[in-house]
């Protein structure tokens, strides 16, 4: 280990220099960066030895089931699958727990760190998810590597001790956010093509971080080549440029580099530099309907700017006095999220955990006028300008709406937002369990689609009255458009279609628009 006080007089030294230097020069957008400088060349951060961790976050098996078709994709035939993580930092391999007999994890609470070169700019990491098993543990896909070898299951990456940045196998870049689609940080197994096959394909999500004396998580080396900040002081929470974002999310999101081969080197670039407005209230890059200020409101649950992101709040209705109940089970929310995370339109549920869903009183009717009523009271808590309005989809689950789900009106703008789903209609007859927790995805995943602008008028298989039954004249013409937006597959199925399967069948997975839910319904 160093000795700190020699750190401090050699950071004494270096800050008189730069801050004579820069104390009438306000700090500028730099692109192209060199992969040196004049300072910390040979010392990356003098304040602290440099540990660089590489910490696990959340871990879903990405299996799908439906009872009609009966289609099963699971990691392990006979249970769920046993998770466990290996993590290589410079070729030194780290292993976590297992954990057993679990499809989801999200709060494994298992990260590494190790110690690493304090003048070497790059760190290499891979990244592989094993299923264990006795005498045979296997890999699982993670990866979006087409080549169909079992090693193209992991990821590499190599991070910047400079800038907190990482590339390879998963990165940013703003101009062609379609090659990465999972996002920052996340990682899809189903990217390779695999979504529907049986190819062991799990979503991760990770964060690759180093220590920093003052915790805003911005590395040394950049707020002082950089920025021109001061590295013992924590800057979390400033907006020096007034643009609606603080300086650790543009600092996060700002910043991509490559390797440039004909020069033989990596170059950096800042497009969210900090003290540079930047138009965020209106910057949309990944056309989801969120923009980036409301992408920072959200990153607290997981939204990234370069990758679709579908915010739904859930609010549900009190049991009867007869004990039935109107919730969306566990199981039903994790098949929602399974088919949207699938098709990296990543599934935000707010049942609670976003500090926006509520329990409705019992009413054994509630007709549009009351669902009007109650969204601008448990949605929008009487105000019209609440910024969830705009953000998130609202998604409620009553006793009885007279119809088994349908979207509505909330009463606040031309919008279609809100959907609603009948506890009595929709589980009715149904005992099996599983059964019921397919009928509810499948119909709230029905009404959704509705907010993103799915609709019989636009889609001839969607909500054909003619299709629900083999004895109606429409009910074979539709059969090839598998999608919960079709009569005949909802209760039955949790997904939309993807247009594969020929004449009569429909896209919706790439003509959901992620936007229609703000725009003017007239």
């Amino acid at each position: 280990m160093k000795k700190t006080f020699v750190k401090r007089i050699i950071l004494t030294a270096l800050m008189t220099i730069f801050l004579v230097s820069t104390a009438s020069a306000a700090p500028v957008k730099l692109k192209n960066l060199p992969s040196t400088t004049n300072l910390g060349e040979t010392d990356f951060d003098p304040l602290v030895d440099i540990a660089v961790t590489v910490e696990i976050q959340k871990i879903r098996s990405l299996g799908k089931f439906d009872r009609r078709l009966h289609v099963i994709e699971k990691i392990d035939w006979f249970s769920d699958p046993d998770f466990y993580v290996k993590v290589f930092i410079n070729d030194e391999e780290f292993t976590s727990t297992v954990w057993h007999n679990t499809k989801y994890i999200y709060d494994p609470q298992w990260s590494i760190t190790l110690d690493v070169p304090d003048d070497e700019e790059f760190v290499n990491i891979k990244i592989q998810l094993w299923d264990w098993n006795i005498g045979m543990d296997r890999l699982c896909d993670i990866s979006s590597d087409f080549d169909g070898f079992i090693d193209s299951f992991d990821i590499e990456l190599i991070y910047s001790i400079k800038t907190g940045h990482w590339m390879g196998d998963d990165f940013i870049d703003p101009e062609t956010t379609s090659v990465d689609p999972s996002g920052y940080g996340r990682l899809n197994g189903c990217d390779d093509g695999s979504i529907y096959q049986r190819d062991r394909d799990c979503e991760l999500w990770f964060d690759i971080y180093q220590n920093d004396l003052d915790g805003d998580g911005i590395p040394y080396w950049t707020e002082v080549n950089i920025y021109g900040t001061n590295p013992e002081v924590d800057n979390t929470g400033e907006d020096a440029d007034d643009d609606g974002v603080p300086i650790e999310w543009e600092h996060k999101w700002g910043h991509y580099f490559w390797y440039n081969w004909h020069d033989d080197k990596y170059e950096h670039e800042w497009f969210y530099p900090p003290f540079e407005w930047n138009d965020h209230a209106n910057l949309d890059s990944d056309q989801d309907g969120i923009d980036n200020v409301e992408e920072y409101l959200t990153s607290q649950w997981g939204s990234d700017p370069f990758r679709k992101d579908l915010f739904i709040e859930l609010d549900q209705m009190d049991e009867s006095p007869t004990g039935e109940k109107s919730i969306l089970s566990e199981e039903s929310k994790e098949l929602l999220q399974t088919a949207y995370d699938r098709q990296n339109v990543v599934y935000h549920l707010d049942d609670g955990c976003m500090g926006g869903s509520d329990m409705i009183p019992f009413d054994e009717e509630t007709p549009r006028e009351e669902l009007m009523e109650i969204y601008w009271k448990y949605f929008l808590h009487e105000d019209e300008n609440n910024w969830r309005r705009g953000v998130f989809h609202y998604g409620l689950i009553v006793y009885d709406g007279t119809w088994a789900g349908f979207a509505f009106w909330g009463g606040v703008g031309p919008y279609l937002d809100s959907f609603q789903i009948s506890s009595s209609r929709v589980g009715k007859g149904l005992k099996n369990p599983l059964n019921k927790d397919i009928a509810y995805a499948s119909v709230y995943m029905h009404e959704t689609g509705h907010t993103l602008g799915i609709f019989h008028g636009n889609t001839p298989g969607c909500d054909d009255q003619e299709g629900k039954a083999p004895w109606q004249k429409n009910w074979w013409k539709w059969q090839p458009y598998k999608s919960t937006m079709n009569y005949r597959y909802v209760y039955f199925m949790v997904d939309y279609s993807d247009g594969s399967r020929g004449k009569n069948d429909w896209d919706d997975w790439n003509r959901i628009d992620l936007t229609f839910f703000q725009r003017s319904m007239w």
